[in-house]
Formats: C-alpha cells, structure tokens, sequence
C-alpha cells in the first residue's frame, strides 16, 4: 500500500524489474522528483489502491502475452524482452476470494496446468505473494497444496531460487518473508521466486530483507534475487 512514499528505500537497492503486491494504481504513483522513474509499468486490478504492478528500471520490456487467462486473475504471464535473451514472467499474487475451490495456493495450482506447455518450453520466472507454505498443508486434504505446487513445478523443470541458494527445505526456511501483524513472533515463509532450470544456472544470490528494517513499510519483506548475465 501507498508504494509512492516506500519507493525510495526499495529503489537503493537497484532493481531491474520490481514486483509490488497491494500497489495503487500508477495514476497514484507520483514520486518525489529525485526518485528514479520506471522505464515501463504494468498494474492489474480493480481496487486502485491495492493492485499488482510490475515496474522495469532497465532496458527490460514487458509484453502481456495473448494466452492470458483472466480466470487466474492475479497471475499473470508476461514476455520480458530488451536482455540477452527473452523470458516469460509470471507475476503471482495467489488470491481469488471468489473461487469455492480455494483462494489462495488453488490458484496456482490451477494457473500452472493451465499453462502447462508454456511452463515447460519457455525459461521461465515465477515470483510473488503465494500466501502458502508446506506447514500448511495438513489443513488442506487435496491435490493442490503447496507441496503439490513446488512438485509440479519441479517436474517441469522449475526450482524455487530461495531453496536452491540456501540450501533448505520447503517448510524449513530459515528465514521468514512476512509478519502477521507485523509481529515479531508470528514469522511464515510465503513468498517465492521460482526459475527453470537454465536460469537456476546463472543464480547469484537470494535474500530477504530484515523485521527491523522493513516493519514500520510493510507486514511483508522484500524477496531479492539476482540472475547473471540477464
């Protein structure tokens, strides 16, 4: 919420593409003039103060491609064009309250074998709130867990970057991405960048941002992660 009065402190940070969940609109979005300006934004929603956007401060170009489905509203496959190769992004944001079959991890479940052969032919960048983790999944007796997730993906060649860098287990993460509440002792893993397996290659280094520096912004940290060589 209100990203025009947090772009600064995420802006030292130098990134490529940026992804905000719960960002207003980008007629909202009017920056302080020393603030670095996007080269490109894309936002989806229908609330304008709380959407999805995907900012390029490069020469990194976003295209919505055509097989979008808008029946998974907030996850949304993008071509990233302008680096040494092109990829597809998908944004994710893993919340539908209107689907009866669940409105969190259910959509990605569903979105991933929607587009199943995109997935598989294409490098590929899944990243985003999933408002999921492996802790969860004794409370959800179906197929579509986050478990069944992170194994579907794999099969497709698809690695979460987090796990991958740091050596840990989906469940086990050692360091959390939000606070409920912000509090200190409410900590859960649930937000992820997932890559296929040429970009696993050129990984450089995953992290999260700290509690302390990040609380008084937002109940999430930021997910930071660097590709060689993009």
């Amino acid at each position: 919420m209100a990203f025009r009065k947090k772009a600064d402190l995420l802006l030292t940070h130098k990134p490529d593409i940026l992804l905000i969940l719960e960002c207003e609109h980008p007629d909202k979005l009017i920056f302080p003039v020393d603030t670095p300006k996007p080269t490109q934004t894309l936002w989806f929603g229908k609330n304008k103060n709380k959407g999805l956007a995907i900012f390029s401060f490069s020469n990194f170009k976003f295209k919505v491609l055509d097989v979008y489905n808008e029946d998974f509203k907030m996850i949304i496959p993008i071509e990233v064009t302008g680096g040494s190769f092109d990829f597809n992004l998908f944004a994710v944001w893993a919340y539908n309250p209107n689907d009866k079959d669940g409105k969190y991890i259910t959509q990605v479940w569903k979105a991933i074998n929607h587009y199943d052969q995109l997935l598989r032919d294409n490098p590929t960048i899944l990243i985003g709130d999933f408002n999921s983790n492996t802790i969860w999944d004794y409370k959800k007796h179906r197929l579509s867990n986050h478990t069944s997730v992170v194994e579907a993906l794999e099969e497709k060649g698809i690695f979460s970057t987090y796990h991958v860098y740091h050596n840990q287990m989906q469940g086990k993460e050692e360091q959390p991405t939000f606070f409920m509440y912000r509090h200190l002792d409410k900590p859960y893993h649930i937000d992820y960048c997932f890559a296929s397996s040429n970009l696993i290659k050129k990984l450089e280094n995953v992290e999260i941002g700290t509690h302390e520096q990040w609380t008084t912004l937002s109940d999430h940290n930021p997910l930071i992660v660097s590709f060689n060589d993009l």
